[in-house]
């Protein structure tokens, strides 16, 4: 950028700007008092100001167009957040703030077919230490005379952390792959300090901006932070509902991402007993069973057969689920039972003529679901796979239902 354009460039920002400016002044928004964070005034304060500085140089520009560029990511963010700090954004402000960063962009680069991710990953040595020290401000402190903390004793409003951890992952989440692995260093240390955070709206953004990391970087780009991921996913496992969703599909993604042929691996183990634990509190919890059954098919297929050491305490909450009042829940864990049993083929285990027995209650249950087209076929491919692997065992379990004439289509496909 020349010593021209940089004359310039603060009426171009001032231009740019304006349309986010007069929508934001037309908005009505009242923060909530127990929140004492003002987005709105947060929002006007990036934007820059009427009167220049003297001497703008290069470091100033940039300056001005980060400044600008957080105020842009955090409408952008707007659209997929529905916290009471962000809600109040109307779709016509987010509009704006994603115009603005995309002509920032040409403006910046001189060049009308720029991409906006090339101006983001020129701004994150800049960006990313203020979003890191904006979270890290609100993070708990420790009492000198204690080793617990808590919530009231942030250093300042959480709201400060949970607007800067919506900008992180606006910003990581614009940058892909190979560009991503470039600043792996950067970006790393900062989404470990949301996802450390006391404050589950903190964390779970942080776990989005991960979850966008796993699936854009190799295992070599993480380096030494990979475990470190991995620790901080085993210590969230057991947390609030609300962040559980991403917790699990992270933890998924960077255990096989990590350690993709290596079963006998100890965070395997320990990840999965996390989840099962989790689990076996409330069985009951749609949401969270839901969540597990969606994400951990890789992390079944990387088990394999060390999946049988976790057969006591899979088992049991499968076949509660099995008879859930929800299609979802009983279409998935018949997809995830099929490839249980396809892994392992149940060897030397004392469940075989459990399952028969469920799998035959739940086909009889289906004749009365709008959704049994979709859920005896699941079964009665797990009922010739279970033929297939255990023959013997499987005729025995078999016998007291082949006379039963509601089975006699279970019969002509398994046999």
């Amino acid at each position: 950028m020349s010593n021209t354009t940089f004359d310039d460039l603060h009426s171009r920002l001032l231009r740019v700007s304006e349309p986010i400016a007069e929508i934001l002044r037309r908005t009505q928004y009242t923060p909530q008092e127990s929140s004492k964070v003002s987005t709105k005034d947060i929002l006007l304060s990036l934007l820059p100001i009427t009167s220049p500085p003297r001497v703008l140089d290069e470091e100033q520009s940039l300056s001005s167009i980060k400044s600008l560029a957080l105020a842009c990511a955090l409408l952008s963010s707007s659209r997929s957040s529905t916290h009471e700090l962000l809600s109040w954004i109307p779709e016509s402000l987010s509009l704006a703030g994603e115009s603005a960063f995309s002509e920032i962009s040409r403006e910046y680069f001189s060049d009308n077919n720029a991409e906006s991710k090339r101006l983001v990953v020129e701004l994150l040595p800049v960006v990313l230490p203020e979003l890191k020290d904006g979270i890290e401000r609100s993070s708990m402190g420790k009492d000198s005379d204690a080793e617990d903390v808590s919530a009231p004793m942030a250093r300042k409003p959480v709201g400060y952390a949970i607007l800067a951890a919506h900008q992180l992952r606006w910003f990581v989440t614009q940058v892909d792959e190979p560009n991503l692995a470039q600043v792996c260093n950067l970006v790393v240390p900062c989404a470990l300090t949301a996802l450390d955070h006391w404050s589950p709206d903190v964390k779970r953004q942080g776990m989005i901006s991960f979850v966008h990391i796993a699936k854009n970087v190799s295992s070599g780009d993480l380096g030494s932070y990979g475990d470190v991921v991995l620790d901080a996913c085993c210590q969230n496992i057991a947390s609030d509902d609300e962040i559980w969703i991403h917790v699990v599909e992270l933890s998924v993604l960077l255990v096989t991402k990590l350690h993709p042929n290596n079963p006998r691996s100890s965070w395997y183990e320990r990840i999965m007993n996390e989840m099962l634990g989790h689990l076996e509190r409330q069985p009951r919890n749609k949401e969270r069973r839901i969540a597990w059954l969606t994400f951990v098919e890789p992390l079944l297929n990387s088990l394999g057969l060390f999946l049988l050491a976790h057969f006591r305490r899979i088992f049991p909450l499968f076949f509660q689920w099995m008879h859930s009042d929800d299609a979802q829940t009983v279409l998935l864990v018949l997809e995830r039972l099929e490839t249980v049993v396809r892994l392992t083929w149940i060897r030397n285990s004392p469940v075989f003529p459990r399952l028969v027995e469920e799998l035959v209650s739940l086909y009889k249950e289906s004749s009365m679901r709008k959704e049994r087209d979709e859920i005896r076929p699941l079964i009665l491919r797990i009922l010739k796979l279970l033929r297939q692997c255990k023959r013997l065992q499987f005729e025995s379990a078999w016998r007291q239902y082949q006379d039963d004439p509601n089975l006699s289509t279970v019969v002509e496909y398994i046999m």
